[in-house]
Parts: structure tokens; C-alpha cells; sequence
């Protein structure tokens, strides 16, 4: 369907040009000779952009322009005007306008800058399109589970986003931190804090740092000027520029080189950058939000984190605990997954068989909740009745717990741990595991953390989940 395009213009010729021109170039173009008749046609024609004359026999582009943001018309506007008044032209565009050009226009330069807001129109109405249709996704109840690791989380998040209200849209929110295996939900978490807070309105802007190489990452956040290197035909705006007013998502953290996090930590704390080939700063009102699968602590010891820019980043800290520790979360997200893509192929509903129960819940789930999600998803696709058995529960075998026979016994190695026949309390011996690193630590919660092979944050974690303080006894 072609684009609509409005000329309110009173010189007929140059008008009729215009018209011709661009019908030429597939655009639905229609005329008006003056503002009244231009503000009808618009109300009526709904176009997707309108040039506008600023000088018209009975009201000035000015009045028109005014006029059609109160009615709210979604239509950009391009202003035409001679050439000494290019100063009330620059007024149309701090009052709204798009653009402006001066006449004698020059039809392929007009067509340029159409073309160009044409773009950005549609761009915008993607936006506007995903921004509704991921917004209901990301609300809390999102985040599904009801363990006590997930409740801890949530309430987290809660309290997070009660003090982002307080401070409200023109403040700026703390920078958070999203740790947690892959597969554990991270962009589900920065999604919930983005569209459940005070710019919930303004852009959501993601990257993967592993999925652009080092060279080309800077572009990509900061962007870059025309003619700035051999390949730079024209000029771009970066991530921060398009996140400005909203949120910035740098997912996997870690993987950014040590020679951009600098450039990184400059942006970060000073709200400017500017774009490669450029001389002129810009300033940017962005939160960020960040994640990692990656013990950052670890990379800082390797020299391949600046410790700067990880204080920086962590301000809070939110870890997406992994679902092998959510208990009868497993089956709750598995019931989840199953009737959303029973809808999703058209299915009737379906139930998961107690056998299938069984063999999901003593599952290690090392890919964590987006394996979860694959396994229900491809059981579901080729289920042919109402229940799902565990022979339908296609686990991956290799990854899969052993179970240990009393024939097995005797192959026990160093460092494995047999269960005892009366069974035991899994989170009583974590407990006590965090408490005896804790005293052989001397109560230093980095090396009880070394001792336990975790991140000083996951162990800050359990400490909360246990209430457990640093100088605690047993």
C-alpha cells in the first residue's frame, strides 16, 4: 500500500509539480491550496506525511502546524519555505515539524528527505507495535515461580522499582547488575524492571556484546558519522542515541574488550557520547541495565574487567537463580510452557503424566529454564493425545542424573558424595556448607566464596535466602 503524502501549498503549479513527482514514485499524493482546506483533507486523507507551506493565504504553517498536534494528527510534517525565512522554519521544527527545506525546492532533494521520514515513520510505528506487544509480557507475573529463591527475587525487584516511581521519570535510577547461568530468564528480568518502571514508555534497547565482534561494537553503541571510516556511506545513530529517554540492555557484560570498557565507563558516568568521526559530544538520558553469566570478580583477577566499571554497573544486583535450585517451581514453569504452546499449535489442552512429573523434576537442568521451555515445546509439537508421558519427555541424555545402584556402590570416586538410604535435607546441608566457609573464612565473604567455588554474589545470596550473617555461628 503506498504511503500517503499531503501538500498544503497555494502556488498551483508548484504544487500539481510536486503532485506529479511524487505519484510518479508510488506516493498516494493529494493537494490543498490553503489551511482550512489542508486541515479537512488531512482529517479525512489521514496521511502519513504533509508538506506544508509557511506562508498560505488565510493562516500562516505555523497556525496549521499548531492546529494539527492539538487535533492529533500522526503525521509528520515537512515545512516549504523561501529562503529568508529560514528562521521561522527552524521555530515550525521546535514546535514539531520534522524537517524543512527552501524554496526552490529541488524534486530528487525533496524526495530524499520524504523518503527519509517515510522511514523513520515506519521504524517508529515498529516500535510503537513491539513496545505493545512486549509490554504486557514483561509484567511481573512474568516472572513465574513461587520458590523461596524466586520470591526473594521478585520482592527484590519490587522494592527496586517502588524507589524508581519515587524518583520518577526525569530522575536517574540506579545501574543494575543480572547475574545467573545461562538459560535462567536474565532478559526477562531486565524486560520486567524496564516495563514496570517510570520509562516504561520509552525505548527498550537491547544488545548481545558476544554476538557483535570488538571492532564494530563501538559503532554500534556510539555510532557514526558519514565519511568516518571506508565503509561509513552515511551517517548512524548508536544504541545509546536510540535508547535516549529509556533503557540500554548490555547483555552478556563480560565478553566486552578491555579496551571499549573504558569508553564504555565514560559514557556511563558522564551521560555523553559521540559518534565515531565526530568532534561534537551528545548527551543521553539512559538507565542501564546489564548481564552476565560470567563471574566478573573472576575476570577482574585476570585482568580482563575493570574493577571501575564493575562498581559501576552493580549498583544493585538481581541474580536469576538457577532452576535446578526452584524446587516445585519446575513443574509450575513446566504446566506454564505447556498450555502456552498448546495455544501457540493450536492444540487442546494436554496434562503431563505422573511418571513425566517424576522424570522432569529429578532432571538437573543444566540449560535451565530455556531448556525447560524447548523440552515442553517439542513434546507438545509432536503429542498426538491429551497426556504427555515421560517417554515423550525428551531429555538430554548425557546431561542427565546418574542413579546410583547398590551395585554402583563400590565405584564410588574421590569427591563424590553417596546419599544416605534415610534420605536428607538438601537445604540443611547447604545451609551448614555456607556457615563452616563462612567460619574457616574467618567471616570474609570472598574467601568463603573461593572455598565454595561460588561468586561473592551468589554466596551473598544464600546468606540472604538462609539468613545467615558474616559472622554467624552454627
Amino acid at each position: 500500500m503506498p504511503h500517503a503524502i499531503l501538500v498544503i501549498e497555494d502556488e498551483a503549479t508548484l504544487a500539481k509539480n510536486i503532485q506529479r513527482y511524487l505519484t510518479r514514485h508510488d506516493y498516494d499524493t493529494r493537494t490543498a491550496a490553503n489551511g482550512k482546506d489542508g486541515i479537512l483533507e488531512a482529517e479525512t486523507f489521514k496521511p502519513d506525511l504533509i508538506l506544508l507551506d509557511l506562508q498560505l493565504p488565510d493562516q500562516t504553517g505555523l497556525e496549521i502546524l499548531s492546529e494539527i498536534k492539538k487535533k492529533g494528527l500522526d503525521a509528520k510534517v515537512i515545512m516549504m519555505t523561501a529562503h529568508g525565512n529560514v528562521q521561522t522554519a527552524v521555530e515550525a521544527m521546535k514546535a514539531g515539524a520534522y524537517d524543512y527545506l527552501s524554496k526552490p525546492l529541488i524534486l530528487s532533494e525533496l524526495k530524499v528527505v520524504i523518503d527519509k521520514a517515510v522511514g523513520q515513520a515506519r521504524l517508529e510505528g515498529a516500535l510503537s507495535y513491539y513496545r505493545e506487544r512486549d509490554a504486557p509480557k514483561a509484567s511481573l507475573s512474568s516472572l513465574v515461580g513461587e520458590s523461596p529463591t524466586m520470591r526473594l527475587m521478585k520482592e527484590k525487584i519490587t522494592r527496586l522499582l517502588e524507589s524508581e516511581h519515587r524518583i520518577g521519570e526525569g530522575g536517574e535510577p540506579p545501574a543494575v547488575l543480572i547475574t545467573g547461568e545461562t538459560g535462567t530468564g536474565k532478559e526477562v528480568i531486565a524486560r520486567s524492571i524496564h516495563y514496570n518502571g517510570p520509562r516504561k514508555n520509552e525505548p527498550f534497547v537491547e544488545i548481545n556484546c558476544a554476538s557483535i565482534p570488538a571492532h564494530l561494537l563501538e559503532s554500534e553503541l556510539f555510532g557514526y558519522e558519514r565519511g568516518a571510516f571506508t565503509d561509513a556511506k552515511e551517517r548512524k545513530r548508536g544504541l545509546f542515541e536510540a535508547a535516549d529517554g529509556g533503557t540500554l540492555f548490555l547483555d552478556e557484560i563480560g565478553e566486552i574488550d578491555i579496551s571499549m570498557q573504558t569508553k564504555l565507563l565514560k559514557a556511563i558516568e558522564e551521560k555523553m557520547i559521540r559518534r565515531l568521526g565526530s568532534i561534537r559530544p551528545q548527551k543521553v538520558n539512559i538507565r542501564i541495565l546489564t548481564a552476565t553469566n560470567q563471574s566478573l570478580e573472576e575476570l577482574i583477577g585476570l585482568g580482563k574487567f575493570r574493577s571501575d566499571l564493575y562498581f559501576r554497573l552493580r549498583v544493585i544486583t538481581i541474580e536469576a537463580p538457577p532452576l535446578r535450585e526452584r524446587g516445585s517451581d519446575i513443574l509450575l514453569l513446566a504446566n506454564y510452557f505447556l498450555k502456552k504452546q498448546c495455544r501457540r499449535y493450536r492444540k487442546n489442552e494436554m496434562r503431563l503424566t505422573r511418571s513425566a512429573e517424576e522424570r522432569l523434576a529429578g532432571y538437573a537442568w543444566p540449560g535451565n529454564v530455556r531448556e525447560l521451555r524447548n523440552i515442553i515445546e517439542q513434546a507438545v509439537f509432536m503429542a498426538q493425545g491429551e497426556f504427555i508421558g515421560s517417554e515423550q519427555i525428551n531429555l538430554a541424555p548425557a546431561l542427565s542424573s546418574r542413579t546410583l545402584t547398590p551395585e554402583m556402590a563400590h565405584e564410588k570416586k574421590e569427591g563424590e558424595v553417596i546419599l544416605p538410604s534415610q534420605g536428607i535435607s538438601l537445604e540443611e546441608v547447604e545451609r551448614n556448607l555456607v556457615v563452616q566457609a563462612i567460619e574457616q573464612a574467618g567471616g570474609n565473604v570472598s574467601r568463603a566464596a573461593k572455598l565454595l567455588g561460588l561468586s561473592r554474589d551468589t554466596l551473598r545470596y544464600r546468606m540472604e535466602k538462609f539468613k545467615i550473617e558474616a559472622s554467624s555461628k552454627r
